[in-house]
């Protein structure tokens, strides 16, 4: 179960950038946003750029087109906290389009921030973790493809059996205290450079 104090601290350090209007609700927000101590930049128009070192962004939706909007922050890694007039399906288009990770409805109030700020925080780390096992999954289905496709090369160039052809593979990587995918790239790229200048393994591995 999440810790309340870390999750208050962590928004408490928070570096937020307000995509807001100059008007009321907007200076409210910032206001509010300060209070819970947050270190809070107001911008109006959109930027052209969000800076890199942004936590969250809170952003009104409707006063800018959502292709831009969606375009800025697409590139931005960070939360991000749409602001929307009022309900409606274009409304929840918008928010979908920008992939909001949470939602303010105006007119602005007080309560509703803060949950809606920790849950957008919470999602956006959520996502990154998920996106970085779904990197390592991938990562590491391409070396078990390049190591295979090593140990064909080794069994038909020098007769093993895929065993030992892996075994052949694996006593390198750990003489050379390299990783076994590495030996497995090099074994490939020797093999790519003599096909380049003609040369045939076996008439297995033309096969």
């Amino acid at each position: 179960m999440a810790n309340l104090k870390l999750i208050l601290d962590d928004l408490r350090q928070a570096k937020i950038l307000v995509i807001h209007p100059r008007d009321d609700d907007g200076a409210a927000l910032v206001d509010h946003l300060k209070r819970l101590g947050c270190d809070v930049k107001a911008v109006w128009p959109a930027p052209t750029a969000i800076p890199a070192d942004t936590d969250a962004v809170f952003v009104q939706v409707g006063e800018t087109s959502i292709e831009d909007l969606a375009t800025l922050l697409e590139t931005a890694n960070t939360a991000v906290i749409a602001i929307v007039t009022y309900e409606s399906p274009t409304s929840l288009k918008a928010v979908i389009d920008l992939n909001a990770h949470g939602v303010l409805t105006k007119p602005l109030r007080q309560l509703g921030v803060l949950t809606q700020f920790a849950l957008a925080r919470y999602r956006f780390s959520y996502e990154a973790r998920l996106a970085n096992k779904v990197k390592k999954l991938e990562e590491t289905m391409k070396g078990r493809r390049t190591i295979e496709k090593a140990v064909k090369i080794l069994t038909a160039m020098n007769g093993l059996e895929e065993e030992a052809a892996y075994k052949q593979i694996r006593d390198q990587a750990t003489a050379k205290r390299v990783a076994v995918v590495s030996v497995a790239e090099s074994i490939i790229a020797a093999n790519e450079a003599m096909r380049a200048f003609g040369l045939k393994i076996t008439k297995s591995e033309e096969s």
